[in-house]
């Protein structure tokens, strides 16, 4: 019984410094990345949007494309073929430009189109004017290719600094980022695929998918995703939609997910 005991608590214990070395690596990283941490937590900054707070069962499917002339038509059969009625597809406009009628069946199946940007490049690593160049000449690009100018932006591979938030911001951007990846790009299976976004939704989640040739299995996981949330209550919307549930400033949402997507990594999660 003493025996029991002693490795019980040890096991706790053990427990305990795990999680404890979780946290403080978590910690590091936020005082190392501490001049990022504040673009999104003073209230006066712009800032990005991961997930929106509302109990309501509701989440945005989104799809950034950037190139390939393979995926995106087999996702949109998907999408129809389940009714899924609403979804938000990011665009590169040299993608939009050379696809055009790709881009008009997005639009006809009643989607929602963001801007992707211009060079899929690191935009932190540009000067303020060529950040401004690449979100201006996407926005003429696909402003003329839809009809309709875009208000929503997913920075290319998703990264940004406080100068890209500003000048999106002061272009009348809203900066959309993503609480659920699906790792789609990596191919590491269906199943793995359709695992991760299942397990990992909630209320007022966003996303991440992609229609570019290099995720060459998400059409094959979109079914299933699409079933087994709806199986757990779940409707599909357009992060537009998303916003006006909740009517809410990226910066409430940005620094919890961001932490605890910290500590859930240094868990091996």
């Amino acid at each position: 019984m003493n025996n029991f005991f002693y490795v019980l608590n040890g096991k706790k214990i053990k427990r305990f410094f795990f999680v404890f070395a979780a946290a403080l690596f978590a910690a590091g990283i936020v005082y190392v990345e501490q001049s990022h941490i504040t673009v999104f937590s003073e209230e006066s900054s712009p800032a990005a949007i991961y997930s929106v707070p509302t109990e309501k069962k509701v989440i945005a499917l989104t799809f950034d494309i950037s190139w390939g002339d393979k995926r995106a038509e087999p996702i949109l059969k998907v999408l129809k073929d389940k009714n899924v009625q609403k979804a938000t597809f990011f665009i590169s406009s040299p993608w939009g430009k050379s696809h055009p009628d790709v881009v008009k069946a997005i639009q006809e199946q009643g989607y929602e189109i963001g801007s992707h940007g211009h060079k899929h490049d690191n935009y932190s690593d540009l000067s303020d004017e060529e950040i401004s160049k690449q979100l201006s000449t996407a926005h003429s690009i696909l402003t003329e290719l839809t009809g309709k100018a875009p208000n929503l932006l997913r920075l290319p591979n998703g990264d940004f600094d406080k100068r890209v938030l500003s000048i999106a911001d002061k272009m009348g951007y809203k900066v959309i980022q993503w609480d659920t990846d699906s790792q789609d790009w990596q191919n590491k299976g269906v199943d793995n695929i359709v695992n991760r976004v299942v397990n990992k939704a909630h209320p007022g989640d966003i996303v991440l998918l992609h229609a570019s040739d290099s995720a060459k299995q998400t059409h094959e996981a979109l079914p299933d995703i699409i079933d087994q949330l709806r199986q757990k209550g779940y409707d599909f919307v357009s992060v537009t939609d998303l916003l006006q549930e909740a009517g809410v400033k990226g910066s409430e949402v940005r620094d919890q997910a961001w932490l605890q997507g910290q500590i859930n990594t240094a868990a091996g999660m």
